[in-house]
């Protein structure tokens, strides 16, 4: 694991041990590797929109379409 050491306006600070403390973060480290996770998830799926909005299309989707994908889903589980 490696470490990084930032400095923040105390306003900041505050905010930051504020909210690591109203979602129950243990430390403001873990509070802020959570926000770069979720910034992380973020920059995936727009990512994986943007493939998709440029891949060709393929077959229409229509009622019969979404009864297919809730029978899948429905037998997987």
């Amino acid at each position: 694991m490696s470490t990084l050491n930032i400095s923040l306006p105390d306003a900041l600070m505050s905010f930051v041990d504020e909210q690591a403390t109203k979602h129950g973060y243990a430390t403001s480290g873990e509070y802020i590797c959570e926000l770069i996770r979720a910034d992380q998830d973020r920059v995936v799926l727009r990512d994986r929109l943007l493939d998709g909005a440029a891949s060709k299309t393929t077959a229409g989707v229509d009622d019969s379409y979404f009864d297919s994908l809730r029978s899948r889903v429905r037998h997987a589980r």
